[in-house]
């Protein structure tokens, strides 16, 4: 049998809800030297390990033993034909070559506007398994489920906004796909997971632990994460076979940009509260020592703030310096010169919070897109958007991935994070290429706050430098 194990009878795989079991084979020191990740149960007589690993065990059995029984996949090659045909571009067929060269594992980074579904389609009738796609949102399940249905001639389910639909393609939203896994995770040889920088959570990195499927695919704009958890996505996918930047993209894949900065000043009254609240808030910070640069700073001061003296205050300081900066008074003057100024581009407009998002709304008189704004109403608002009967969308995070809004011209962020994340993902939202558009993302600053090293953050990032 070899030098890693030794027989017990037929050795078989078989699935068990989100795990697999490996039978018919005795207890040996090489194997679990060289297949850590097996826990031998002592009463089974068997080894256990994460679905995950199927694809290496299942190669290890048949080296050893070629009458070695596999039953744990539940699922058959299928006869994938597409229905229209597909012209990669070359970014496209580097990607798909590259995923392909290392063996249909791997995750590929690709600007949004960039063609990671079609990528994907090309992939799927490649691979021609079971596939299961995974995305954050609903407005995301509903574009991918178009998009196979108009490439595939098999029916695509759709697991998610109330549907169960299961079918040999299907597309399911992170949240049901965690919630069924463990009942579908033999039945897909294909895994994929768009917009996977949001896998590393402990409620999403359980689908593809939970999935056997040998072939995987990640796909995102922006695979990176502050906390350094992007290893977690290439231990459970495969490693990053390929990354595409923005400023990589000619004009005829995305639309030229500009990136323009202004900075505006708080109002006297609006300085003098900042100042006030910046002053109790970092007081704080030093009287505690607590540093705000390191790995857990922000967690560290808002778990001492919950039992120091002064805790509490420094808290509603923070939030009240932050409030001001991020929604001051010459913000929305600017916001609104610019609204006038444009006023036949499609613009979206972006927030931190839903607060500032519905505070403008109600200024402005303009539609507002957050998690509160019902299906129907966000279908609708999208599909008047799209047809140029509202010319402005504001928004506080929703509209940040996973919405199809090519017609976007412009963006307007008056509030964000610092991650580039985040504004890497707004500023695709108007890159999607049309021609003869140019389009324009336009950043407000608060001047002489926190707001300004935020900006300098951010925009370190390349996608940040323009193209003009």
């Amino acid at each position: 049998m070899g030098s890693d194990s030794k027989m017990k009878n037929k050795p078989m795989i078989t699935f068990l809800k989100g795990s697999i079991r490996i039978t018919g084979l005795l207890r040996n020191d090489a194997f679990e030297s060289n297949y850590p990740f097996c826990l031998w149960d002592e009463k089974k007589c068997a080894y256990f390990a994460e679905a995950l690993h199927y694809r290496e065990l299942i190669t290890f059995l048949h080296n050893v033993d070629a009458s070695s029984v596999d039953a744990a996949r539940n699922y058959e090659k299928l006869s994938l034909t597409l229905g229209k045909r597909i012209a990669l571009r070359p970014h496209q067929k580097t990607a798909f070559d590259k995923w392909h060269e290392s063996g249909g594992r791997g995750v590929v980074s690709l600007p949004t506007g960039a063609g990671k579904t079609i990528l994907a389609v090309q992939c799927i009738e490649l691979i021609s398994r079971p596939t299961l796609v995974v995305v954050p949102t609903l407005d995301l399940l509903r574009q991918w489920v178009e998009v196979l249905n108009e490439f595939l001639n098999v029916e695509v389910g759709m697991l998610g906004g109330g549907e169960r639909n299961v079918q040999l393609i299907s597309v399911a939203t992170y949240d049901t796909a965690a919630l069924m896994i463990e009942s579908l995770g033999d039945k897909f040889g294909f895994l994929i997971f768009d917009e996977c920088h949001h896998l590393p959570s402990p409620q999403y990195s359980w689908i593809a632990k939970s999935g056997i499927a040998p072939f995987r695919l990640g796909l995102s704009a922006t695979v990176e994460r502050p906390d350094g958890k992007e290893e977690i996505i290439y231990q459970l996918l495969g490693p990053k076979v390929c990354d595409v930047g923005i400023s990589e993209m000619t004009d005829n894949i995305l639309s030229p940009y500009d990136v323009v900065t202004y900075e505006v000043p708080l109002s006297d009254n609006e300085h003098l509260q900042y100042q006030d609240s910046r002053k109790v808030y970092l007081g704080f910070l030093r009287k505690n020592r607590i540093s705000l640069s390191g790995k857990g700073g922000w967690a560290h001061f808002l778990k001492s703030a919950s039992y120091l003296p002064g805790g509490k205050e420094a808290i509603r300081a923070y939030r009240l310096q932050k409030k001001i900066a991020e929604g001051s008074e010459a913000k929305l003057g600017k916001l609104w010169s610019i609204l006038c100024e444009l006023a036949d581009e499609r613009i979206i407009v972006f927030t931190n919070d839903n607060e500032l998002a519905y505070r403008i709304g109600s200024r402005f008189i303009l539609p507002v897109l957050t998690h509160r704004t019902k299906a129907s109403e966000r279908k609708r608002f999208l599909e008047m958007f799209r047809s140029g009967e509202l010319k402005v969308l504001v928004t506080s995070k929703v509209l940040n991935e996973g919405v199809d809004v090519p017609e976007a011209s412009v963006a307007v962020v008056v509030s964000g994070s610092s991650t580039t994340r985040e504004h890497v993902q707004r500023l695709g939202r108007v890159l999607r290429h049309k021609p003869g558009k140019r389009a324009v993302l336009y950043e407000l600053i608060s001047r002489e706050t926190a707001e300004k090293f935020v900006s300098e953050r951010r925009n370190q990032h390349d996608a940040y430098q323009g193209t003009s």
